[in-house]
């Protein structure tokens, strides 16, 4: 087997920004700039946050030199990247990697964020290395086969996020090769993420990709301090491809590095939930717009689904059609059609106005879902989805191949824009949206990270 832990540390610490095609940067600064949206409005919204900061403020580490999004107050490093990447992915607005079957920014940005801080980096040293954090997670997923991790129990954003936020974190610290692979080889041992939240709508689907960001940050640093990691982190025996998955095909971990760009292959949310809810949501609402009807002509909705979507969003018909908080909500085919459906879209506010709401459940159990073989066929390239309608004014049917999102049929900046501002307004003003924006969007040209994030600090909390 290839030296792979050794390939992908020599990668990490070898790229240069300058090494960087200029598509990937824009694309970077855009996809840094969705996350911090979504953080920002986490860190006031989500329903997960106070017992975070509760838990931060009562191990001490609520004084330090990095800054959280939102917040005015600065943490300690570690606890800074674990309470960004917990917004990060609070809303579960964040993007996603269709073939990879994970998020990408929650766990990485916030680690590299931090080291950031920590050494007053450029914005493009920031750049370069949550690049270098993207690919390599991207790529232990690929190389893992993320339905077969998924089987096993395993949260792949996590559990290969934790060795893309080492990575990061490790090259703003200015870490060679050797250091990189050292912080891997410690980085073994905190990889985790378990997707029993789907039982009980528990929070620690938000929590573990914080923790990997945490992880990855202080193994960097432990790495960087000369502790020893093992040698061997992905190809050895008891390493991650022998421990996380059993039909793993690590060469795809290096297939293509710094040459194929799996950043550019990143998709941008437009609506908070489920990855694999988004081609029948978009279904829905080109249905709606083209037949004219609305909630109230709907007998029945049949939603198709891959194999893996399914198991996730669909399976049991009886929760998912039941949700009892807004983490069931996120992860119900029916619930975010039954919005859908009612609203003509999905925003993050309206799981506060329909969680509980009767209409909402009655039109839950309308929804079947199911797996439709023409979206398998797509996967794991696309998260398809089929969408058949029964309406008093008829019957209708979609098949969405490629949701809104997805770099082929990617968010225009105005949509990017919009998101942001929606998610940001209402605790920044517009004013002050508008100036973090445009700096995000200027990341390049920083001198220093730390003015930046000041942008977006508000004095409530």
């Amino acid at each position: 087997m290839a030296a792979i832990t050794k390939r992908l540390a020599s990668f990490a610490a070898d790229l240069r920004y300058e090494d960087l095609p200029n598509p990937i940067v824009e694309r970077a600064k855009r996809l840094i700039l969705d996350v911090t949206g979504i953080m920002i409005r986490a860190r006031h919204d989500a329903e997960s946050t106070p017992s975070l900061i509760a838990a931060v403020e009562k191990l001490g580490l609520a004084d330090g030199t990095c800054s959280v999004f939102g917040d005015s107050r600065s943490y300690a490093p570690p606890a800074a990247a674990l309470i960004n990447g917990t917004l990060a992915h609070s809303l579960d607005f964040d993007d996603t990697h269709a073939e990879g079957s994970l998020h990408s920014s929650a766990p990485i940005v916030p680690a590299a964020l931090a080291a950031a801080e920590m050494v007053n980096a450029s914005g493009k040293d920031l750049i370069a290395a949550i690049v270098v954090g993207y690919e390599i997670q991207i790529r232990l997923s690929l190389a893992l086969n993320p339905s077969d991790h998924y089987d096993r129990g395993f949260h792949p954003t996590a559990t290969c996020g934790v060795f893309g936020a080492a990575a990061a974190a490790g090259k703003l610290l200015g870490m060679d090769a050797e250091g990189i692979q050292n912080a891997f080889g410690i980085a073994l041992s905190q990889s985790a993420g378990s997707m029993e939240f789907l039982a009980d709508g528990a929070w620690t689907k938000r929590s573990h990709v914080g923790q990997s960001a945490q992880n990855g940050l202080m193994c960097a640093v432990m790495a960087d301090e000369g502790f020893r990691g093992v040698r061997q982190a992905f190809e050895g025996k008891a390493g991650f491809f022998a421990a996380y998955a059993p039909n793993a095909v690590p060469e795809k971990a290096i297939s293509g590095l710094g040459e194929t760009w799996e950043t550019m292959r990143l998709a941008v949310k437009p609506y908070p939930s489920c990855r694999y809810s988004h081609a029948p949501l978009d279904g829905l609402i080109a249905l709606m717009k083209e037949h004219d009807f609305d909630a109230e002509d709907v007998d029945e909705v049949e939603i198709g689904l891959p194999q893996t979507g399914w198991n996730i969003i669909g399976d049991p018909a009886h929760d998912k059609q039941n949700p009892n908080s807004v983490v069931d909500g996120q992860f119900s085919m029916p619930f975010c059609a039954a919005v859908v459906l009612q609203e003509g879209g999905l925003v993050w506010d309206d799981y506060a106005k329909h969680i509980n709401s009767g209409k909402t459940r009655a039109l839950c159990k309308k929804v079947r879902t199911f797996v439709d073989e023409r979206a398998e066929a797509e996967f794991p390239t696309n998260m398809s989805g089929v969408v058949r309608i029964r309406t008093s004014r008829g019957e209708f049917e979609t098949f969405v191949i490629v949701p809104k999102g997805e770099p082929g049929n990617f968010l225009s900046d105005e949509a990017f824009r919009a998101k942001f501002d929606g998610l940001c307004e209402p605790y920044l003003g517009a004013e002050r949206t508008d100036l973090l924006a445009n700096s995000l969007m200027s990341l390049d040209k920083a001198n220093s990270i730390q003015s930046v994030m000041a942008l977006s600090q508000n004095s409530e909390v």
